[in-house]
């Protein structure tokens, strides 16, 4: 189990003085790629190989929004290969081991020259430490549409919105979403299932429904096809 600490940055906090969402979110993605360059499997080895792990679908439940200065472990640790599916938890917690968010991942393995999965190698496998599932309870992977989604204006893909696969980032999708729930909507828990990648000067289209005590929104491209579907809610379920 891979273990990253450090302390909660004033640039990560949101207009309330607590850690904003995109910022928790990055924290378990950045701990996941600081595992994997340990263990080197990491970003120059996937380059090498012509390979790349690509975000399908997570579901984080956040217990509660640290404040400026606090410490926080984020661990993670993958538990199960399928093929070309990778399964990861993450865990995150304050100095005194109260759990402050943990998370589950599925994440796909692709080949970079055809964009089509690939089977995750024996050996990548290898490097890995496995630990049991987290316990939780797990949510559908699927986000299903609500009819009658209002449309909001486009927004266009921007460069600080790339990562280094030449796409907009997991977090930045999430991040985008976000946007459109009400100023006091506190998110406890989100579902983000990711369809398509968008580059650089891509027009994504967002549609927005509320529902109780939650909202979904799809960001998607001209021909109405999700890139991707973010789910928030307020009580964790």
């Amino acid at each position: 189990m891979y273990c990253w600490e450090e302390a909660v940055r004033y640039s990560e906090l949101d207009t309330d003085g607590q850690m904003a969402l995109p910022s928790v979110l990055n924290r378990l993605q950045d701990c996941c790629i600081f595992d994997s360059e340990e263990i080197g499997v990491g970003l120059k080895f996937l380059k090498q190989e012509q390979r790349v792990w690509v975000l399908s679908f997570w579901q984080v439940v956040i217990c509660r929004y640290p404040g400026l200065g606090e410490h926080m472990k984020t661990f993670t640790w993958p538990y199960d290969f399928k093929g070309f599916l990778g399964y990861r938890n993450f865990k995150a917690e304050d100095e005194a081991g109260e759990v402050i968010a943990y998370a589950n991942s599925i994440w796909t393995y692709l080949d970079t020259q055809t964009g089509m999965p690939a089977r995750v190698p024996k050996e990548v496998q290898k490097r890995y430490v496995f630990a049991p599932p987290y316990e939780m309870e797990h949510a559908e992977r699927k986000i299903l549409l609500e009819k009658d989604m209002q449309q909001k204006e486009p927004v266009r893909a921007m460069r600080s919105l790339m990562d280094t696969n030449q796409h907009v980032n997991n977090g930045k999708y999430v991040m985008l979403a976000e946007e459109y729930l009400p100023q006091n909507f506190k998110v406890r828990e989100i579902r983000a299932e990711y369809k398509k990648s968008a580059v650089l000067s891509d027009f994504i289209y967002p549609k927005v429904k509320e529902l109780d005590s939650r909202y979904i929104v799809s960001l998607e491209n001209e021909a109405s096809e999700p890139y991707a579907i973010v789910e928030f809610r307020e009580e964790h379920v």
